[in-house]
């Protein structure tokens, strides 16, 4: 899923009073029809969210890591780039600086 903040299509829209399913509520959906009544209150800002920064080995931040490679072909050195990918930690959950509207919020923010 692209952007990731999205809803993750469980059949239900967070921000509404109804359960948005076709099918009527069972006794197996029970713990479903529970999260979305706990979700109906809940507030349409998101505070916090998931970086996209990694730190290395050495501690140091950032979206890519490239280590340089040199390279020998026909008797000629040519120095390449190479991204890598193991032993990168991810920076985890960040907090906003300001609070961002929820993007499943039925809201028209600004009308033309």
């Amino acid at each position: 899923m692209m952007g990731g903040s999205g809803s993750k299509g469980r059949g239900y829209w967070p921000f509404s009073g109804s359960g948005g399913g076709d099918e009527p509520a069972t006794d197996g959906q029970e713990q479903s029809l529970a999260r979305v009544r706990s979700i109906r209150n809940a507030a349409p800002f998101v505070l916090t969210r998931r970086s996209s920064l990694y730190y290395d080995e050495d501690g140091d931040l950032a979206h890519e890591f490239y280590e340089e490679t040199v390279v020998t072909k026909n008797g000629r050195r040519k120095a390449k780039l190479k991204r890598i990918h193991k032993n990168l930690i991810p920076q985890g959950i960040i907090k906003l600086d300001h609070p961002c509207i929820h993007v499943d919020f039925p809201v028209v923010i600004c009308e033309v």
